[in-house]
């Protein structure tokens, strides 16, 4: 029991960090530090403690240049989520990226020579048929993204497919090395979308004046680290079909919270296509064909 137990608890550890981070990416926004910045910063906190912990991981990552598209990837991940949850309505936001096991179908194609059966083919067009209902809206004639934080959502989902599906391709590298690189991505991809963000007039310089922001950006940083240490060690310990389960928490979590503190509206069309979504995923979950 107690071998299931704590590593189911660790996993639930990162899915409540991961599904309310949403809150405190706002407050900071609240005082002046974009979403992006406040990435940077977070990832670079928690990239020393990192380095601290595990000092050694650096060998693997220069051992290794196939992990710089792990760098690249789960980066985008962060610039993508972060910046959506914070500016846009979280419900939605959660549940467009969550298409994630769609688009690993897709990737693990190409990239892993993994073909999917008719079960796959099936859950892809569920998956699909959920994102037609959430998007498509009386204002809109066609199911299409009718705003930047739509697109940041799927491309933040997008790029975690990639970085799953990368994560298996390059599992004959060290733990430590990848690990390192995901920190690294959400270090440097986020701090260069900042910068040129900056310079098309969409993203904010950070305050240069002092305030608690700091204080809760450091607090920030330290729940992230946290949370991926114990994603490590649940996932390690348990089989894929119960971490994957126990990460759609996750969604719970997300939309709880953000309709409590009036972040997010529960529409019709947002509960249908997110039932969608959700019973592709779950389907993902228990299936023997899952890619």
């Amino acid at each position: 029991m107690s071998t299931f137990l704590m590593p189911a608890l660790a996993l639930m550890v990162n899915a409540l960090i991961f599904g309310i981070s949403w809150w405190p990416f706002r407050e900071l926004q609240g005082q002046g530090l974009h979403p992006l910045w406040a990435t940077a910063l977070t990832f670079v906190v928690s990239l020393t403690g990192l380095m601290l912990i595990r000092p050694g991981a650096w060998r693997g990552l220069l051992q290794y240049p196939m992990l710089w598209l792990l760098v690249i990837a789960s980066g985008l991940t962060n610039v993508g989520f972060n910046w959506a949850v914070t500016v846009g309505d979280v419900v939605r936001v959660v549940l467009l990226f969550y298409l994630m096991p769609a688009w690993v179908l897709l990737l693990a194609w190409p990239l892993l020579r993994e073909r999917p059966g008719a079960g796959s083919l099936f859950r892809l067009a569920l998956a699909l048929a959920g994102l037609v209902v959430v998007l498509k809206t009386p204002a809109s004639p066609w199911p299409v993204p009718d705003s930047m934080t739509d697109w940041l959502a799927l491309m933040g989902g997008f790029c975690f497919a990639l970085t799953n599906v990368l994560l298996r391709r390059l599992n004959h590298t060290p733990g430590d090395a990848r690990t390192l690189a995901m920190f690294v991505g959400g270090a440097v991809m986020s701090s260069a979308a900042a910068l040129a963000g900056m310079q098309l007039g969409v993203v904010t310089a950070p305050p240069t004046h002092g305030g608690t922001w700091i204080g809760l950006a450091v607090l920030l940083s330290l729940a992230l680290l946290i949370g991926n240490l114990a994603l490590q060690y649940g996932a390690a310990r348990l089989r894929a079909t119960a971490t994957s389960l126990i990460m759609l928490s996750e969604v719970v979590f997300a939309s709880v919270s953000s309709v409590l503190l009036g972040a997010a509206e529960l529409s019709t069309r947002t509960v249908l296509g997110g039932a969608l979504i959700m019973l592709a995923a779950l389907l993902s979950v228990f299936s023997s064909d899952s890619a």
